[in-house]
């Protein structure tokens, strides 16, 4: 449910001259009100029954108890929107799975230059926060809706292509780790700093049966291969003599992001002679709705994630809305949803 109002923020960091800083600037965004900070889980937990505040931002690394640890403890008692500022540290996508929302990447100190970036990005992270649902969601099961497909017959999937933003981390991992290493190609655009896209991409590939690598220029991808965006580079995919071919190169935002995954579904539909699969999971915004819809009208079927099972019912309600959404169905049921397709088309 929106937060009517002032969004009210608690800082927790061990630093007391980042606490402050922070704070401060958060304290300009109109909207925005840090009510609270606290140097460690202990004060934080305190702050908390006291200012009632609607979003948490969280380090990872604090004396007395990890942030990680913090979360897991804190959340099922207190379910509270968490936005976790870490280095550029694996540990980000355990806090994540613990129950983190979202996350930024913490400066190197002395950076007033990159404070500022982080600030601004941690302002728009706190307001998505605010609206997004927590924990694990209702599995709508034996609820999915299909729509009429615009498909005129199945043939065998040569490409699945997702696209994902806030509680995506989690959610693309939940489907990877259940598919089979016979897989056509995966490619996948999840928004995420550039710092954490390569360690997202060890963390599925370690988790998964699929061989996941970051995105790299000219790089060709073929069955039982994943490949993750490159964070500040667009992922497009090409057919060239040989087979499908990744193209990673920065650009401007599309859609307001890079990568974007809109860019990423618009060049599969380019791509002659090849049946795909697209697939739009939770995320604020509406990246990857207009790219979604010409995939569907090239006859290509696809999938929106449902609002129940979606930590922002963002990107698929958007996509859904306009039509590019053939197959509804909440995340659980994904992974079979996939494999009944390629069995269509087998």
């Amino acid at each position: 449910m929106p937060i009517k109002g002032k969004i009210k923020v608690l800082v927790i960091d061990d630093s007391l001259l980042f606490r402050e800083t922070v704070a401060a600037k958060l304290n300009e965004e109109p909207d925005l009100e840090v009510v609270g900070t606290a140097s460690d889980p202990f004060m934080a937990r305190d702050k908390i029954l006291e200012l009632e505040p609607d979003v948490l931002t969280l380090d990872v690394e604090m004396p007395r108890m990890n942030g990680i640890e913090f979360l897991k403890r804190l959340l099922p008692q207190y379910p509270i929107p968490v936005v976790m500022v870490s280095s550029a540290d694996s540990r980000v996508f355990e806090a994540l799975k613990a129950g983190a929302v979202e996350f930024v990447k913490k400066p190197d100190a002395g950076r007033a230059d990159r404070l500022d970036a982080m600030v601004r990005e941690l302002k728009i992270k706190i307001k998505i926060a605010s609206s997004a649902k927590l924990g694990n969601q209702k599995q709508t099961a034996n609820q999915m809706r299909v729509r009429s497909p615009l498909r005129t017959g199945t043939q065998r999937l040569d490409l699945i292509a997702i696209g994902a933003s806030t509680g995506g981390t989690e959610a693309v991992d939940k489907i990877l780790r259940t598919l089979p290493a016979s897989m056509p190609p995966v490619v996948i655009v999840q928004h995420m700093p550039s710092v954490f896209t390569k360690l997202y991409a060890e963390r599925l590939n370690h988790n998964s049966r699929l061989n996941v690598k970051e995105a790299v220029d000219g790089l060709q991808v073929g069955r039982g291969e994943a490949i993750v965006a490159a964070g500040e580079h667009h992922l497009t995919v090409v057919k060239k003599q040989g087979g499908l071919f990744i193209e990673s190169r920065k650009g401007v935002k599309v859609s307001g992001h890079c990568p974007s995954v809109d860019r990423l579904f618009e060049s599969v539909c380019r791509i002659g002679s090849i049946q795909a699969l697209g697939i739009i999971l939770t995320g604020m915004g509406k990246d990857g709705a207009q790219g979604l819809l010409s995939m569907r009208r090239r006859g290509f079927p696809t999938i929106g994630q449902d609002e129940a099972s979606c930590v922002v019912y963002g990107m698929p309600k958007a996509a859904y809305d306009m039509g590019a959404v053939e197959y509804q169905a909440a995340l659980s049921e994904m992974p079979d949803l996939i494999i009944n397709l390629l069995a269509e088309g087998s």
